[in-house]
């Protein structure tokens, strides 16, 4: 059973002021002090914009052989909204850009070569594609439009492991999970597992039904409350300290998908103070990683 653990951030503020020592706390140090703890990130300001390349190579320059980055998307990729200023300024014409189908597929080229040196150096991990709760499944018309807007992303990206992540209830009703893991196991793309507040059509259960040779676990926390607000940042909405009884039970789900992966990797994306790198030790120790 192979198993990796680590964080969905490495440099979140109140994740800075919480767990790195004083000391690293200048862009070098933070990922220098990450990667004793952990083999693995998942890099989520590419979320937010488009990365660059000298950004990349600096953080695989700073991080040792056999490190694993995985990359959320741009938001742009994934049918989010967006506002103009997360674009670069060449691509911002337009009264909505990020909506414009050329502009789209830019930002898929430009991610892309912007993550080219993590490929180079044989440390890109899989890229995550997580769509919004809009992205549903309700009827077949809206499901075959989901998933024309999944082929077109997948024949762009032009790197061997994908996973992808829904944030509705209706792609786990059973004939649509059917289809759509036929569909993904076909282009090799792995359906992504969650554990996350259980608030309405909004949350997804866990479910563990792999697609790929790649398992690919988050953990988004169980703020039930903070789920569906407005909140300050992402950090309060992934507010949540597990407790190592729920880590252990999660513990079982995650030895299933190994289970039927080559390789597993088991993210914590509840970045909020010192709970995800927190929890993720404790995992490690829970699945006898450690």
């Amino acid at each position: 059973m192979s198993v990796r653990v680590g964080t969905c951030s490495w440099a979140d503020r109140t994740m800075i002021e919480a767990w790195y020592p004083a000391e690293c706390r200048d862009p070098k140090g933070l990922l220098s002090y990450y990667s004793r703890h952990f083999d693995t990130v998942e890099v989520n300001s590419t979320y937010y914009a488009l990365p660059s390349a000298d950004a990349a190579a600096a953080w695989a320059g700073r991080t040792p052989e056999g490190f694993t980055f995985h990359v959320k998307a741009f938001a742009a990729m994934t049918a989010h909204r967006i506002e103009p200023g997360q674009l670069p300024a060449d691509l911002r014409s337009g009264e909505f850009p990020g909506r414009d189908p050329g502009v789209v597929r830019e930002c898929f080229r430009r991610f892309l070569e912007g993550i080219e040196p993590l490929r180079r150096s044989g440390k890109l991990g899989a890229v995550l594609l997580q769509y919004p709760p809009g992205f549903h499944a309700e009827d077949r018309r809206s499901w075959r439009k989901s998933m024309g807007w999944i082929n077109r992303s997948l024949q762009v990206l032009d790197t061997p492991r994908v996973v992808v992540e829904f944030r509705h209830r209706s792609w786990y009703r059973e004939r649509v999970l059917e289809a759509t893991r036929r569909f993904l196991s076909e282009w090799g793309a792995g359906l992504v597992t969650v554990d996350e507040p259980q608030a309405g059509a909004t949350s997804v259960p866990t479910v563990v039904a792999p697609t790929s040779e790649l398992g690919y676990f988050r953990l988004h926390g169980r703020n039930r409350r903070n789920w569906n607000r407005r909140v300050p940042s992402a950090s309060e909405r992934f507010r949540y300290d597990y407790s190592p009884g729920e880590l252990r039970e999660l513990a079982a789900p995650i030895r299933e998908l190994a289970r039927m992966t080559e390789e597993t990797f088991v993210m914590f994306n509840n970045c909020h103070a010192d709970y995800a790198p927190r929890n993720a030790r404790t995992m490690k120790e829970i699945l006898g990683e450690s």
